[in-house]
């Protein structure tokens, strides 16, 4: 059979990998016969992966050490990784989904990549309006070296503010970055796109879940599926996105949520992302209260959990065999 989409012994790199679409990405790559290199904080095995690089997205030392055991040449580039912005403060959120891009593209991308490069971030649903607020992070994609980034960042906010409000700024900054990438390389024939996914089922699942107000509230955001996408849902198409069968594909936000976002189109959904997210609102102190308050879910330990909810049968009063198959059904999907 033809190689349509064209990875065999192509040299990939995908951050992010340890977990969620980032694992499904490299694994996916790994049965099209590609050279796969995988980076993530922490060491993860995945079969037929090249090297599994560990790296500190949020520093730059780290970064340099991990790019230098990725070969010279790259054909294709996903950067998977990212932070929910509610267990990390705002700078760390901002730098791995922004900063660490930005800087592994221009610090390294440009100059390992030739005639038929692939470059996809993912980016998010959460970044939409990329376009109608630039002018909130310009700073920042005006900004080209890994210093002068952190300077706007920290005229941006303050270091322990929390991190909710960095993550949509983050990923408006990312989809407005790919788009002026994609036209800057072009005459390289070197394309460049993202993937917007719509609420998965990952290892950031919790963190969304309490950022929503419910598990109902985050499905309520999947569109027609009523339900999280699995982690390859969104590794498949933006496989897609990298492989020959897109070669006439660059400067995409590509929006994969189940249709979601053609219900606000059509105004049969409530608009959510149609504001400003970059305001100094947003750090004030009382502000910054509230926004604790409604992250406080994520404090509690399971044991904290399994005491408040008086509706969880014990171990006792369940039989072990319906418990175990309990168990199974509840187990969530994720790679």
């Amino acid at each position: 059979m033809k190689d349509y989409f064209g990875y065999n012994n192509k040299i990939c790199v995908v951050t992010g990998a340890a977990s969620g679409i980032g694992k499904a990405t490299a694994e996916l790559l790994v049965e099209l016969n590609a050279e796969v290199y995988a980076l993530d904080i922490t060491k993860q095995d995945i079969p037929g992966v090249k090297e599994f690089i560990e790296v500190d997205l949020s520093n730059k030392e780290s970064i340099d050490e991990a790019m230098e055991h990725v070969p010279r040449h790259i054909d294709s580039f996903f950067g998977v990784a990212g932070l929910s912005g509610a267990k990390t403060n705002y700078y760390k959120t901002f730098t791995v989904n922004y900063i660490a891009n930005k800087y592994i593209t221009e610090e390294y991308l440009k100059k390992r990549m030739s005639y038929g490069g692939a470059i996809s971030y993912v980016t998010s649903t959460g970044g939409l309006y990329w376009d109608k607020y630039s002018s909130e992070f310009e700073k920042f994609t005006n900004a080209r070296t890994w210093d002068e980034m952190i300077e706007a960042l920290h005229a941006q906010a303050k270091e322990d503010t929390i991190g909710m409000m960095a993550y949509p700024l983050s990923k408006r900054a990312m989809n407005y970055y790919m788009a002026k990438l994609a036209i800057e390389l072009g005459p390289q024939k070197i394309r460049v796109n993202a993937l917007l996914p719509g609420s998965t089922d990952t290892g950031m699942k919790k963190e969304f879940e309490v950022e929503a107000g419910g598990m109902d509230a985050l499905v309520a955001e999947t569109g027609t599926a009523k339900r999280l996408a699995k982690p390859e849902e969104m590794a498949q198409p933006l496989v897609f996105l990298n492989s020959d069968m897109a070669s006439f594909i660059t400067g995409l936000p590509l929006i994969v949520d189940a249709g979601a976002n053609a219900m606000v189109r059509l105004k049969m959904k409530t608009d959510r992302m149609n504001m400003r997210v970059g305001l100094k609102l947003f750090n004030l102190g009382f502000v910054q209260k509230q926004l604790a308050k409604q992250l406080e879910p994520l404090q509690e330990t399971p044991t904290q959990e399994k005491k408040e909810d008086p509706s969880t049968p014990t171990e006792k009063e369940q039989p072990k065999e319906e418990k175990q198959q309990e168990e199974k059904k509840d187990e969530p999907e994720l790679l």
